[in-house]
């Protein structure tokens, strides 16, 4: 994928290729591309869980021949049931101390019978699993399926043990936010109306054509983590490259040196107080010229999540990549098309001039 983008942005890059020997100048931004997941409770992870070991263990003895699953779908309709009694019952806003510890037991309860019933299909899936002594390895791989599952509704009933019983607050590294797409994060962006979204960060270096020069799908890493190394790939792949601007999450000190060891110019607002020296560069016409053109970056961006990118609709990390690089890929073909039309259209206009006749109809 990664090289068919190099071969588009070098067409691109020919297209225009007497404004490119002035060197190409970068803005770089990240967003949240969110995974196809829903929202995620500890009660609705667990019935997740459930679903697919009953589901995957009645599939698996009804093909060996195996008998005590015959009530699988009944079982899953008990869980589903007990799962929604569970979610239903919220905590009293009552004055009265007896109203609200009566609620609360009231909650306990549905929340530990909820628990308890998991528990045993737990149990009895792991019996019929030791009772299973093929050795075909397809039977093998499904077990070890069902065993993950197994491990995830495991972890999810300990957890709401804690949180309701015990009244403990879980620990964000402890918390698994899908069982489906296990590369989801729990993101915090600070934008206006959205206190978090479910997915991954994904940095883009944008040039000014508007052509995507790199991307980078960031797991478990922050913006100022990636500043030097995405600015030193796309450097590799675009050795012209001769600035670049950055938003404050970018910033560290470190990130300050070796950016300005790589770039020509770098555009990186610093966080905190300024220096005397710092308050002077961060003021300067040009800075803030950079800055205001550092906007355009959004648009790149804008566009990537109008035409698809806003959620992923591909599985596993690996199909998540995939499709950021086709949206990345496409967007850089759509710019070049654009570029074309344009070269098409001046190019009508100036026989337009010649001949005195509009030609633009059959552009």
């Amino acid at each position: 994928m990664d090289s068919i983008n190099q071969i588009v942005l070098q067409h691109g890059h020919q297209l225009i290729s007497k404004k490119k020997d002035e060197g190409l100048k970068a803005s770089c931004d990240s967003f949240v591309v969110e995974t196809d997941v829903h929202y995620p409770t500890d009660i609705n992870l667990l019935f997740d869980a459930i679903r697919k070991v009953i589901l995957l263990i009645m599939a698996l003895c009804d093909d060996l021949g195996v008998s005590g699953w015959r009530k699988g779908v009944y079982n899953l309709k008990k869980a589903k049931k007990c799962f929604r009694k569970a979610q239903q019952l919220k905590g009293s806003t009552s004055k009265d101390k007896e109203m609200r510890a009566k609620r609360e037991q009231l909650i306990i309860a549905a929340h530990m019978a909820y628990v308890e019933l998991a528990n045993s299909f737990i149990d009895r899936a792991k019996e019929t699993i030791s009772s299973i002594s093929s050795t075909s390895i397809m039977v093998y791989i499904r077990i070890a399926k069902i065993q993950k599952y197994i491990a995830h509704a495991e972890r999810q009933m300990d957890q709401i043990r804690r949180r309701v019983v015990e009244g403990e607050t879980i620990p964000h590294h402890e918390k698994v936010f899908s069982l489906f797409e296990e590369h989801t994060e729990w993101i915090n962006k600070g934008k206006a109306g959205v206190s978090q979204e479910l997915g991954l960060k994904v940095c883009v270096v944008k040039d000014q054509f508007g052509f995507l020069l790199h991307h980078r799908v960031m797991q478990k890493e922050m913006d100022d983590q990636i500043a030097v190394q995405i600015i030193n790939e796309t450097k590799e792949r675009f050795p012209h490259l001769i600035s670049c601007t950055f938003d404050k999450g970018f910033h560290s000190q470190e990130n300050q040196k070796e950016l300005a060891v790589l770039l020509d110019k770098v555009i990186l607002p610093r966080k905190g107080k300024l220096s005397a020296i710092n308050k002077e560069i961060e003021n300067s016409e040009e800075f803030k010229e950079a800055r205001r053109k550092h906007s355009a970056v959004e648009s790149s961006i804008n566009a990537l999540e109008n035409h698809g990118l806003d959620r992923c609709l591909d599985h596993g990390i690996h199909g998540f990549k995939r499709y950021v690089g086709l949206a990345v890929l496409a967007r850089n073909i759509q710019i070049l098309g654009h570029i074309l039309q344009q070269k098409q259209l001046q190019r009508l206009q100036r026989i337009e001039h010649k001949q005195g006749k509009p030609l633009r109809a059959a552009l």
